[in-house]
């Protein structure tokens, strides 16, 4: 059985062949439409997991096939082909949905881990949205058992208690698999999301935060860096300065998580604090340019929570963090500018407990 279906787009036959021997070795059925009206008819009949779209093909503007095979299928990966005449599209692409990008001629090492990335990435798309559906048909049931047991008032309320607490554990057991997931891919940042998480849930009930507040920020803090699975390794873990390019290409980091957590709808706003975690209280952050209060109470608490625990931290540019008195300076500084005044107030009395 085939490890998935692949539809690799792009005029360039040779470029074409080299994706398709490569991918078919590794146990994937692969088709070739050599331009885009042979790629969309081809994805109108049949069912694939992963698309490879060259963003120079002519024939069809490819942000257009973006959109239309998001609209079929919500949850396709799609992995653009960049040559040096369509660089222009990354951004715009990437907005559009698409997962990861390759630079044309593909490399076969490249086009390996890149597909191995996607199809995960599918699984858990689309093994999620099973899951959430069997959530959706267990809770028709449970509305028509709710009639049924009306006249048992105090037996329908214990179970409804204990149905509550079961799908609590299920969501949280959920939160803590995809957080290790993310810390377990680079151990510089082992126990990272755990350590912000921590922070920011003591920092959030010091400003007497309503209890389902504290716990979305807390969620949000595990899964803020989400993200980053869909960022090439060789980014995350590079020793120097990034290129500009690269640091744009981390920067989309907190929409990709976003994106990620879309399907599931009970975490609107854990999702909104995930997109908004990088912006700064003078409006110079990203990925929207927020400012002041325009950015959500839990993304600001963050942002200092998740500035401690990266400066006292080793990384692959540093041997060993900052002291932990430098990185209290360091964040007084931005108050004001990167920080939130009010949350640096709470941060310095309790950061003693961090």
């Amino acid at each position: 059985m085939a490890e998935g279906k692949i539809l690799i787009i792009d005029s360039d036959e040779k470029n074409s062949q080299i994706m398709k021997i490569v991918l078919a070795n590794l146990g994937y059925e692969v088709s070739v439409a050599f331009n885009g009206k042979y790629g969309v008819d081809a994805f109108a009949i049949n069912r694939f997991d992963i698309v490879y779209l060259a963003m120079n093909i002519r024939d069809i503007d490819p942000l257009y096939i973006i959109r239309e095979f998001k609209k079929r299928d919500l949850d396709i990966i799609i992995i653009a082909l960049i040559s040096l005449d369509a660089v222009n599209f990354i951004q715009e692409a990437s907005s559009q949905g698409v997962y990861d990008y390759i630079k044309k001629p593909a490399d076969p090492q490249e086009i390996y881990f890149t597909a191995k990335r996607a199809m995960s990435q599918r699984k858990y798309l689309v093994n999620n949205k099973l899951a959430l559906r069997s959530l959706e048909e267990r809770n028709v049931a449970l509305q028509k058992q709710n009639i049924m047991l009306a006249r048992r008032i105090e037996e329908s309320t214990r179970n409804l208690t204990q149905l509550y607490e079961d799908l609590r554990d299920t969501y949280m057991r959920t939160i803590k698999a995809l957080a290790q997931a993310i810390d377990a891919r680079d151990h510089y940042t082992h126990s990272h999301s755990e350590n912000v998480s921590r922070y920011a849930n003591i920092m959030a009930s010091q400003m007497g935060l309503d209890t389902h507040k504290v716990e979305e920020i807390t969620d949000a803090c595990q899964l803020h860096d989400l993200g980053k699975i869909g960022i090439h390794d060789y980014v995350l873990t590079k020793p120097g300065k990034l290129t500009p390019e690269e640091f744009e290409e981390v920067k989309l980091h907190a929409l990709k998580g976003a994106q990620i957590l879309e399907p599931l709808t009970f975490l609107e706003g854990v999702i909104s604090i995930v997109k908004q975690h990088h912006e700064r209280y003078d409006g110079k952050g990203y990925p929207y340019g927020l400012k002041g209060e325009q950015i959500d109470i839990g993304a600001r608490i963050m942002a200092i929570a998740d500035t401690y625990d990266a400066m006292t931290s080793a990384r692959p540019y540093r041997t060993q963090g900052v002291t932990k008195e430098e990185t209290i300076e360091e964040i007084k500084d931005g108050s004001g500018t990167q920080f939130d005044p009010k949350v640096v107030e709470v941060f310095l009395k309790v950061v003693h407990r961090f």
